[in-house]
């Protein structure tokens, strides 16, 4: 059964961090681009951050350029996002997602769509 399971979501503080970790299971990582997705409350699912299948090419939303890092290790089959200096505006529940297109087209074509998804981890940044 082909998987992608999310972990590392949580309730941090404004300023704070997390690593969200994506691991799969059932097929191999490192024959697909992987991303980050978010949906918050009442909002469309966006690109966060995606990363090209060997990890050479990255693409990073705006609104967390300079604060998140995305990274793969293919050998764990595992992608991880780390966040720092969080901010409420971060809150949503965090989805990653594998698919055969590049990293840049899979973080910005509308609508959002992608080969495999995963069920999602909350992040909420509160005081």
């Amino acid at each position: 059964q082909l998987q992608l399971v999310e972990s590392g979501g949580g309730l941090v503080q404004p300023g704070g961090s997390l690593r969200l970790s994506c691991a799969a299971s059932g097929f191999t990582l490192n024959y697909y681009a992987i991303g980050w997705f978010r949906q918050a409350p009442g909002k469309e699912r966006e690109g966060v951050s995606c990363i090209s299948r060997r990890g050479g090419n990255t693409y990073y939303a705006d609104s967390v350029k300079g604060r998140f890092t995305i990274s793969r290790d293919n050998a764990k089959n595992t992608v991880y996002l780390q966040m720092n200096s969080l901010k409420p505006e971060d809150t949503a529940v965090y989805y990653c997602a594998a698919d055969s297109t590049t990293a840049q087209t899979m973080c910005t074509m509308r609508p959002v769509r992608s080969d495999y998804w995963g069920q999602g981890t909350q992040v909420t940044v509160s005081s």
